[in-house]
């Protein structure tokens, strides 16, 4: 909770320091890392859990921290929103993406909550989700980083996040699985996990950032909707226009 805490912190302070047309990252990340906050808080005063049982019949059960899969629901798609807008892939591949890391938070969730074996066929659904996730930033967002020309720093972002989600279906398969390494086991291995992520690759992104073009990147868009430059030259080129034809009339 501590890292969370003090990254947001951290880098909500670089917003006053940045310009404010390269904001895009530094909105993305705060408010991933401020739901992980609250996330950790939830889960270090006990709470944000259910009882789910073990095997059908058994009265025993187990904790089942469902405030986890909140903090993914937010944080997995804001790394794949950040990732495609940095390679500059479609906003079809970007929104792509975005679902399918939801499809795969919310598969892993629902297999949590099922007693029987066929909780694997959805932690099987939501792997070969992650998986499609992984083939679409490793290799569309590769090329099309290379034509921007970003390609090392984008797979060392790309390579380090997919790095961290191979680990997340061992953890599911281990903890909310099967109950292997136990409520304990399973909270620190997430946890480690979660805070090598976002924390960490929230400052990846804003120190690799301070060499980018964001205008030339297209980025430079989070201080207006619409770029006052190009709207006053589209103005001013159609200011002419509209005296020719009131001349021709």
């Amino acid at each position: 909770m501590a890292i969370y805490i003090l990254s947001f912190l951290v880098l909500l302070g670089f917003c006053f320091s940045a310009p404010e047309s390269d904001w895009v990252f530094h909105y993305l990340f705060t408010v991933a890392l401020l739901v992980g906050s609250v996330t950790y808080y939830t889960e270090a005063s006990d709470l944000g859990w259910t009882a789910v049982g073990q095997q059908p019949g058994e009265a025993s059960g187990r904790q089942m921290f469902y405030a986890k899969y909140v903090n993914w629901a937010i944080s997995f798609p804001s790394v794949a929103l950040a990732l495609g807008l940095l390679s500059g892939v479609s906003w079809t591949t970007i929104v792509t993406n975005i679902f399918i890391a939801w499809f795969w938070v919310l598969t892993y969730l629902a297999g949590s909550y099922i007693e029987t074996s066929y909780k694997w066929g959805f932690f099987a659904f939501g792997t070969f989700a992650w998986l499609i996730l992984a083939a679409s930033l490793l290799n569309e967002g590769r090329e099309a980083a290379s034509t921007l020309g970003i390609t090392p720093d984008y797979m060392i972002l790309a390579g380090w996040v997919n790095l961290l989600w191979l680990l997340y279906p061992i953890a599911f398969g281990l903890s909310d699985g099967s109950n292997t390494i136990g409520i304990t086991g399973g909270f620190i291995f997430f946890g480690v996990l979660d805070a090598l992520l976002v924390p960490v690759l929230s400052f990846a992104f804003l120190i690799l950032g301070r060499k980018w073009d964001y205008k030339y990147l297209n980025l430079a868009f989070s201080g207006h909707r619409v770029n006052p430059r190009v709207e006053v030259s589209a103005k001013t080129e159609a200011a002419p226009l509209a005296g020719n034809n009131a001349s021709a009339l």
